[in-house]
């Protein structure tokens, strides 16, 4: 047997808790005959009289004051399910983020967001693209560029520090460069989107641009860095993205020259969510981490 349409079941509690089809219809935003029509569906639905029809006001029947009871308990088991589901889903902000910044920067400090902000939850995807906002449930997103994206507000995260690093494995012995013109006779790395870092550091090296047509290239950052790692030649990454990395000694920086990139990182959401909660929340938070303590 299947239920009885949910719609006239919400008309007959509203409609019984009120005493009133008139009462009913207001609270309901229909009209009163709306409100009538529902409940001889349901009795006819049911087969039994719910509401004794009065001149002037209506009664339960006995079959309709042991029914509500059941029907009371159903609706509001309803409300409270989606409550809890609601609830749980305004409690999750969705972040997409280029993959160099998440495990580099972003995925260290969310030990403090947790810490101040139990409860909600941080989901994380990773893509070089720009997220289409209105094409997804992305909350806000962190990306790589000069900051201008028509239809979002940008604030900007990290302004690039270019350096060089290796292996230390690639210094053994002295074979490391002295200079950046070294760098000629050497196994170079680049990120493919990110090519022009190279171009950016050779003119803070005061040099011209070497070729990098056999220079060995990748889709992201992490994946460069990867490849760094195992000895497989020089890259130009984010300072700011390989802390963990120097810290440890799985890469050093084999000459001091650093370059300020023209791009940068930047935390961007849709001027039209400017003041949505989540979105406060997140930025507010991620915005107070690059403030000099």
């Amino acid at each position: 047997m299947t239920s009885p349409p949910l719609n006239a079941i919400k008309t007959f509690e509203c409609a019984a808790r009120h005493l009133s089809f008139s009462l009913a219809a207001d609270e309901l935003h229909v009209t009163a005959s709306a409100v009538s029509h529902q409940i001889k569906s349901l009795e006819a639905y049911l087969g039994v009289r719910l509401f004794r029809r009065q001149t002037r006001q209506i009664r339960l029947t006995p079959e309709g004051e042991a029914y509500l009871p059941a029907i009371r308990m159903g609706l509001e088991q309803i409300n409270e399910a989606t409550r809890r589901l609601m609830s749980r889903q305004d409690a999750v902000i969705r972040i997409n983020v280029a993959p160099a910044i998440a495990g580099g920067w972003l995925i260290p400090r969310l030990y403090d967001f947790y810490s101040t902000h139990a409860g909600v939850e941080i989901e994380i995807t990773t893509s070089m693209r720009l997220v289409d906002f209105s094409r997804s449930d992305v909350d806000l997103a962190v990306r790589y560029g000069k900051g201008k994206w028509p239809g979002l507000i940008s604030h900007l995260l990290l302004q690039e520090e270019l350096v060089l690093v290796c292996s230390p494995k690639l210094l053994e012995g002295d074979r490391g460069p002295k200079s950046a013109t070294d760098l000629k006779h050497l196994p170079l790395l680049h990120v493919r989107p990110k090519i022009t870092d190279w171009q950016e550091w050779f003119s803070a090296a005061g040099i011209e641009p070497l070729d990098l047509e056999k220079a060995i290239g990748f889709q992201s950052s992490p994946l460069m860095l990867d490849a760094v790692e195992a000895g497989l030649g020089y890259g130009i990454v984010s300072r700011h993205l390989i802390q963990q990395e120097l810290a440890s000694g799985r890469v050093v920086i084999p000459l001091e020259i650093h370059a300020t990139g023209s791009n940068g990182y930047y935390l961007v959401y849709p001027e039209s969510r400017n003041n949505d909660p989540k979105v406060a929340l997140f930025r507010d938070w991620v915005l107070a981490q690059i403030k000099p303590s």
